[in-house]
């Protein structure tokens, strides 16, 4: 999947005409990632292409679920948001969460975004299966989804 095919499936699947879109102009980042030094990873390729979203950080798919159905004292997370989803986690990995959310009628449009080191065929079709909008290589972090994210700018996503 290139960048182009990941911009059009990113900007398809962000509601523009959302109110909370427009108004805000913003989407929250949830990002599903139980490795320190990956999260930070991610946090500063974000800074390096200057994009200042709000990332909410959780360390499994259980974790994830209650961030975004506010459960166990966690904050409801408003939409718009993108989910950047780790899949080898402890506890509910990515692809159980994917699953999960797929399964529920108010998350099941969630946009995801697969952030893996993996680069096992199942992985990649069961992703494809339960529609992630993409699946990216987490060396690729600064040339894949960034260049992606760049190119969605005016789909709300905020740069200094």
């Amino acid at each position: 999947m290139n960048n182009d095919t990941i911009t059009v499936l990113l900007a398809e699947a962000i509601d523009i005409s959302s109110p909370a879109a427009i108004q805000n102009n913003t989407i929250t980042v949830l990002l599903v990632e139980d490795d320190d030094i990956d999260a930070e990873a991610v946090v500063r390729a974000f800074k390096k292409h200057n994009i200042i979203n709000n990332v909410i950080r959780v360390h499994d798919g259980i974790e994830a679920l209650d961030a975004l159905q506010g459960k166990n004292n966690h904050k409801i997370i408003p939409r718009p948001y993108l989910i950047l989803l780790d899949i080898n986690m402890p506890r509910m990995n990515g692809l159980e969460f994917l699953q999960a959310i797929r399964k529920d009628n108010e998350l099941q449009d969630s946009i995801v975004i697969m952030l893996t080191t993996s680069e096992s065929l199942n992985d990649k079709n069961a992703a494809k299966q339960l529609q992630a909008a993409a699946y990216m290589n987490k060396s690729n972090i600064g040339t894949g989804f960034l260049d992606a994210a760049s190119k969605i700018n005016q789909f709300c996503i905020i740069t200094g």
